[in-house]
C-alpha cells in the first residue's frame, strides 16, 4: 500500500517524536484530530504505527501487516453502503439547510428531474450561501452546488480501501455510491462515510 504525502509526514513525525498523541500530530500538521483519524487508522492497521492508550503513537519499524491488508482488500463498497440523502436540484437553499441538519449528514446529493446525479451540496456551501445576503427561501441549491467535473464518487463494486483513499485525497467526509444508467448518466444508490470506514478499521483491530 503506497502512502500519500500526509501519511508520510505523520510517519516522520512519529519517528522523530514518538510516542506522540494524535492531538500533537494534528497540531504539528495544523489539522484537526478528526481529519487525521482515517490516516492514523490506515497506518495503525498496516502495522507501520502502533498505538497505546494514554501514551500515543510510536513507530513500530515492522513490515506492513499483509494479513490485514489482504482482508481490507476484500471489503466492497456496496456491502457497507448507507442510505443517501438525495434532493432535487430545484429545492430551495432554506429547505436544503433544514434537510441537512434534520438528517444529520455533512453532504446532500443533488439530482435533476430525470433522477441523474447532478451535484453535491455541503454544509459549507449552505453556510456560505446563507451569509451572502441572497433570499435562501427562493434560491435553488443548483446555484451553489458543486458540479461535474468536480464531483467525487465511487462505484458499488469498488473496494472500501479505495473509498478511504479517495476521501483522504479529496478531503471530503463522504462519497456517493453510484451506478451507471442506460443513458450513460449516474444514479445515486448509497453513500459511504469516514465514520463507516473508521468502524471497519476498529472492528479489524478488535479481531
Amino acid at each position: 500500500m503506497e502512502l500519500n504525502k500526509r501519511q508520510q509526514q505523520i510517519v516522520e513525525i512519529v519517528k522523530s517524536n514518538g510516542p506522540i498523541t494524535g492531538e500533537r500530530i494534528a497540531d504539528r500538521l495544523d489539522l484537526t484530530r478528526a481529519t487525521l483519524r482515517p490516516d492514523l487508522a490506515i497506518l495503525t492497521m498496516s502495522g507501520i504505527l502502533e498505538a497505546r492508550p494514554r501514551v500515543g503513537y510510536y513507530y513500530s519499524g515492522k513490515p506492513k501487516n499483509k494479513l490485514i491488508t489482504d482482508e481490507l482488500k476484500q471489503y466492497i463498497v456496496k456491502d457497507y453502503a448507507s442510505l443517501p440523502v438525495v434532493v432535487k436540484d430545484e429545492m430551495s437553499i432554506y429547505d436544503a439547510i433544514c434537510t441537512i441538519f434534520l438528517e444529520n449528514v455533512s453532504t446532500l446529493f443533488v439530482i435533476n428531474k430525470n433522477g441523474d446525479f447532478f451535484g453535491v451540496c455541503s454544509r459549507k456551501d449552505l453556510l456560505r450561501a446563507s451569509m451572502i445576503g441572497e433570499d435562501i427561501h427562493t434560491m435553488p441549491v443548483n446555484i451553489i452546488m458543486t458540479r461535474m467535473p468536480n464531483l467525487h464518487y465511487i462505484f458499488e463494486d469498488e473496494k472500501v480501501v479505495h473509498a478511504a483513499k479517495l476521501m483522504i485525497d479529496k478531503e471530503v467526509d463522504s462519497l456517493p455510491i453510484v451506478t451507471t444508467k442506460d443513458n450513460g448518466k449516474l444514479e445515486v444508490k448509497g453513500r459511504i462515510s469516514k465514520t463507516t470506514i473508521n468502524k471497519i478499521f476498529v472492528s479489524l483491530s478488535n479481531e
